[in-house]
């Protein structure tokens, strides 16, 4: 049997059909990740890719890899699971910096050091949501009852903080000086919310729900920024304020502001495949119920808002 490092990378070149975003995704050099596929098309003895200067598409013989390939994989972790040998679970906490999902994941390091928890940063649940169903994530933060029904249907999920918003404001603008700002303060304005971003619809639809009735607008969709550097330059040439949770990273030339009258909520639940069986989800877990019990997270204030589809996916009562 090849080695099962070569079938993975086989394997994500042919869901990418891109060699650089697949070397991006495997977290190695796209020279080395070439290698990788031509040892294995040696050993097999078969053109699994065609390539040109514009494109990269499977061969036939590809296309009959594929599910044997993803066979073999998923065979690969079931036994090394069954002896103590768990491959390392993939957990994206959205973006580095923002606190909910490190804190969880840095716990559970804590609960489980025996076992290899890795950070991945798909910026937004829904794009994260399709590479949990594909097996290429195994665990994600974000807001569950903002998902596509269809995509809900094979995830399962465990709430873990009611997180407070508040709003990125430009160190100039009117509402700088104050140290909260009331939504009604907000009206008039138009305000970022990642319109346009096809990994974030769920916040984009939370914060539409928010604006309503308030005249609030939502602004339109800029360039996707990839790291905080690029959304830094993009917001600072636009100068829009922008909906963030509090514990958005500091970002220079702005000020962070909590949004209150009311105090609107963003939903975070702990997020993954139904069916993952991993002593490293079960670390996660138990670190995101300590931590909300710890800090009560999932405690709303009484001037507390939050949609009511999300108070049923949050558990909350009336």
């Amino acid at each position: 049997m090849p080695d099962p490092r070569l079938l993975r990378a086989f394997l994500t070149v042919a869901e990418e059909l891109h060699f650089t975003r697949a070397a991006a995704r495997l977290y190695v050099a796209q020279q080395a990740l070439s290698r990788d596929v031509r040892r294995l098309e040696r050993e097999l003895g078969a053109e699994l890719f065609v390539r040109t200067t514009r494109q990269v598409t499977l061969t036939a013989d590809g296309e009959r890899l594929v599910p044997h390939a993803r066979r073999a994989l998923a065979a690969q972790d079931d036994l090394l699971a069954a002896f103590g040998q768990a491959r390392p679970l993939l957990v994206d906490v959205n973006s580095p910096g923002l606190g909910t999902g490190q804190r969880v994941l840095g716990r559970a390091r804590e609960l489980a050091p025996d076992h290899e928890l890795m950070a991945r940063y798909e910026s937004g649940l829904t794009g994260a949501a399709a590479e949990l169903l594909a097996g290429r994530l195994d665990a994600s933060f974000g807001r569950f009852a903002g998902l596509d029904p269809a995509l809900r249907a094979g995830l399962e999920q465990q709430p873990v903080r009611l997180e407070p918003m508040a709003v990125l404001l430009p160190e100039d603008h009117r509402l700088a000086g104050l140290h909260q700002v009331p939504l009604a303060a907000l009206a008039g304005e138009t305000v970022y919310a990642g319109a346009g971003n096809p990994r974030t619809p769920e916040w984009t639809d939370l914060a539409h729900r928010l604006f309503e009735g308030r005249g609030i607008e939502a602004a339109a969709p800029a360039p996707l920024a990839v790291g905080h550097e690029e959304f830094r330059r993009i917001m600072s040439k636009t100068r829009t304020p922008v909906l963030v949770v509090v514990d958005f990273p500091a970002m220079p030339g702005a000020v962070l502001r909590p949004l209150i009258d009311p105090v609107p909520l963003s939903p975070v639940s702990l997020v993954w495949r139904k069916g993952l069986v991993h002593p490293g989800l079960d670390a996660l877990r138990r670190a995101a119920a300590e931590l909300a019990e710890r800090e009560e997270w999932l405690r709303p204030p009484s001037d507390g808002w939050i949609p009511a589809s999300d108070k049923v996916t949050m558990r909350l009562h009336n």
